[in-house]
């Protein structure tokens, strides 16, 4: 498995949500204030770093002691918008979908019972006094969800090769109001064509999510380390939510034969990833 700056890149990506300060009560907005204007503010890689600190030890700590007061800053048409990390919270969720993803005996493997149901019981606890918390941010690993690049147009897509020694990038950003408009004529379609699948329902449930937050917002799809697992060609050719953008149009024709030609795009490119996490 390759590594970046002396970290094991995880092959995970990110659906970010970057609020505006105005969005936030005091004196939150006071600290994110001040924290972006800090030029040591930490990158992705550190976030990765001080995770995988956390699963050396014996046991390993599940969940972070203390929720993180770190974020990551955009500024774009003069308005600084904050992500912040919400680590802690992040890890709890995660924690559950655990046992989606690993058999049994693999999952105590990684992270014993005795460790995991701690992690639950202070959840629990916590969740009782912050019943409306939400992270900003979603991670999928070996993937990225298809309801995912409904949000995003394909001139949206910025892809930067990398120089040598430096990662590729390819990530999509959007604002708010065109994310959830995205989202309500992505349902429409579906649900006409439809009666149900697991592409509406986890439309719906981004949708819900996107619901939250401030509509002056920015959202940012990060191909994050996957961009390690896929060709350079591949990489560059990628131009999946142009495809999911073509199908929900096709669909909205009545156009099944159009639909179906841009899903089987979609799963051709992504069949390679598909081998890759079977593989390992």
């Amino acid at each position: 498995m390759p590594k970046v700056s002396s970290v094991i890149v995880p092959y995970a990506t990110y659906l970010r949500v970057y609020e505006p300060l105005a969005a936030f009560p005091e004196p939150e907005r006071g600290h994110w204030a001040r924290y972006a204007r800090r030029p040591d503010r930490p990158s992705c890689q550190d976030e990765l770093r001080r995770s995988l600190a956390d699963l050396a030890p014996t046991p390993p700590v599940a969940v972070p002691v203390h929720e993180s007061d770190d974020a990551f800053v955009l500024e774009a048409d003069g308005v600084v918008r904050v992500c912040p990390w919400r680590t802690r919270l992040r890890g709890w969720q995660a924690l559950g979908e655990l046992a989606e993803d690993f058999p049994p005996p693999v999952l105590d493997a990684l992270l014993p019972p005795v460790v995991r149901h701690q992690a639950a019981r202070d959840y629990e606890r916590w969740l009782a006094g912050h019943p409306d918390a939400r992270p900003w941010i979603r991670t999928a690993t070996w993937q990225v969800p298809i309801n995912w690049f409904v949000l995003f147009a394909d001139e949206e897509r910025e892809y930067v090769k990398g120089a040598a020694g430096e990662e590729p990038v390819l990530r999509y950003r959007t604002p708010m109001v065109q994310a959830r408009r995205r989202v309500a004529r992505g349902l429409r379609a579906l649900r006409d064509a439809v009666d149900e699948s697991l592409l509406i329902d986890g439309l719906v449930d981004v949708g819900r999510w996107l619901e939250e937050f401030h509509p002056r917002s920015l959202v940012e799809l990060d191909y994050g380390g996957l961009v390690h697992a896929l060709p350079a060609g591949t990489l560059e050719g990628d131009h999946s939510a142009a495809d999911v953008a073509e199908g929900i149009a096709a669909l909205r024709r009545g156009d099944e034969e159009g639909a179906g030609e841009a899903y089987g795009r979609l799963v051709e490119r992504w069949r390679s990833v598909r081998d890759l996490r079977s593989a390992n």
